[in-house]
């Protein structure tokens, strides 16, 4: 069964070995339909530490690794140096 996949931005690395992503996604109102804007926050695992807040990373699914942590970073799309 293939693994769920998200995008987000990291918004806090305070956390040793963890960052926090920031998922946001369209989602239309059930019977009004307007387009509204959500976003999530999640924990991922980052065992070397090798991101720093403003990076756009993707996010995948994993086994749960401690009490608020089930996703694990997989990879960069963009630096933050390059904004």
């Amino acid at each position: 069964m293939p693994k769920h996949k998200l995008q987000g931005v990291i918004v806090s690395h305070a956390m040793d070995k963890t960052a926090v992503v920031l998922v946001e996604k369209v989602k239309a109102h059930p019977r009004y339909l307007k387009r509204l804007k959500i976003s999530k926050r999640y924990q991922a695992d980052d065992p070397k530490n090798q991101y720093q807040e403003g990076d756009e990373v993707v996010i995948e699914e994993c086994r749960p690794l401690s009490r608020h942590k089930r996703w694990r970073i997989i990879k960069k799309i963009n630096d933050s140096s390059t904004k």
